[in-house]
């Protein structure tokens, strides 16, 4: 099974981002940061066959694919994956600054998320919305695990575009991991570990 995750935000402003309050400074780049390690770390390497895709709407799209990525060189920490990154997006017109980044061979995408879901719902990949009021996942992990290619829509961490009208007319299934709230990166962990395993 391949597994992409796709997580938004709208929030993220790197205007005045320091080290010393990365949450407070970069419009919560953080949570996206929690979010690319929980996807592509395991144990002692990177995850196979699982990507994540952050779409940043005041700075593009970016792919996190380890099959592109150096694991001894990345940083593997949440402080210095917020901080490199915020270093990608600012030195992108700069490429002999951004060789000395380690997220250098991340793809850039000119995708918006509904355009990307577009695209994979054309090549039939099973595109399900996380929701908390959606249909119990654990209830149809079985049917999720018989898919070949399954893309995990996460959203953004102030809910709007989860419940906006564009991504509802694409008709998409919406299941819940519960009815506890999660964080977005407990959340990937916790599809991880129920899917993984197969």
């Amino acid at each position: 099974m391949n597994l992409i995750f796709f997580i938004k935000s709208a929030t993220v402003d790197l205007e005045n981002y320091t080290i010393k309050d990365i949450p407070g400074s970069s419009g919560r780049l953080d949570v996206i940061s929690r979010c690319i390690l929980a996807a592509i770390l395991s144990n002692n390497n990177f995850e196979k066959k699982i990507e994540i895709w952050v779409f940043l709407d005041n700075y593009g799209t970016y792919t996190f694919n380890p099959e592109s990525l150096d694991y001894a060189n990345f940083p593997k920490n949440e402080l210095m994956l917020t901080d490199y990154f915020v270093n990608f997006l600012q030195k992108l017109n700069s490429k002999e600054e951004l060789n000395q980044n380690p997220l250098n061979s991340i793809k850039i995408s000119k995708l918006s998320i509904i355009e990307a879901i577009k695209k994979y719902q054309q090549r039939n990949y099973c595109i399900v919305v996380l929701k908390e009021d959606g249909k119990d996942f654990f209830k149809l992990r079985n049917i999720i695990q018989e898919k070949d290619n399954v893309i995990f829509v996460i959203g953004s961490q102030e809910g709007k575009f989860i419940n906006s009208k564009e991504l509802q007319a694409l008709n998409l299934p919406n299941l819940s991991i519960g009815t506890q709230s999660y964080l977005a990166s407990s959340v990937i962990r916790l599809i991880k570990l129920h899917l993984k395993p197969l």
